[in-house]
């Protein structure tokens, strides 16, 4: 049941909290080569931050035959798994974090990773793990982003509204998911999209980082929150 008196901030994780954008975008150039699927790394990157799904939709046509996506997506996460314990996160990161929590806010990490890869994104962020509230994973969502469903699903664990809440996310994915739930989404530029195509797509305001938003935190969208 949400609870009226409380605020937070739901935080995407991939590229948002931890460096793994380019990490999947690899993984998938080796899956889709492995695959004799020619596609530039460039568009895998701009379709990261999409449920496996849609990026296979997206970059393989949505018109194609799916029989190979399970054998895709099993080659990616084998891929991925290899990265695991080197994960690392992003400048500020774990600071930010607290400082949310320190300001009475819950905090949600409203990611769609896979629940076999949260564990690591998790032990990324071991040093907040105190201060986190709620984590999602791609099984709460019935569709992936852009689709709302993984907020719809953080806001319902963590017993928040939409209404008093602040989403931090990476990719134009992440913004268009918050727009149609109207949350105010903040862009981050560290995941490798652009300030102005983030801007465009509806971010209330872009920071480079977590390290840059919690230098801004004061006068940020999450200052508002009460």
């Amino acid at each position: 049941m949400p609870d009226d008196n409380r605020c937070g901030v739901l935080f995407d994780v991939d590229g948002t909290l931890v460096d793994t954008t380019y990490l999947h975008t690899v993984s998938w150039w080796e899956a889709l080569r492995q695959a004799e699927h020619q596609v530039a790394m460039a568009r895998i990157h701009r379709a990261i931050g999409m449920g496996s799904d849609k990026l296979l939709d997206h970059l393989l046509g949505p018109e194609r035959d799916r029989d190979g996506d399970g054998k895709l997506r099993d080659s990616h996460d084998a891929r991925y798994a290899e990265y695991w314990e080197r994960l690392t996160p992003l400048p500020g990161a774990v600071e930010l974090l607290r400082a949310c929590a320190a300001r009475g806010l819950r905090v949600v990490l409203a990611t769609s990773a896979a629940e076999h890869e949260v564990a690591a994104l998790r032990a990324a962020l071991a040093a907040a793990d105190d201060v986190i509230d709620a984590v999602t994973s791609s099984a709460d969502a019935g569709e992936s982003k852009p689709a709302p469903d993984i907020l719809v699903a953080a806001l319902d664990q963590s017993g928040l509204t939409a209404e008093r809440v602040v989403f931090v996310g990476d990719s134009v994915w992440d913004v268009a998911a918050a727009g149609k739930l109207d949350i105010p989404c903040i862009g981050l530029t560290c995941g490798g999209t652009g300030r102005a195509e983030l801007a465009g797509a509806g971010a209330v305001a872009v920071y480079d980082d977590p390290a840059a938003l919690l230098d801004g935190l004061g006068d940020s969208a999450i200052a508002t929150l009460d």
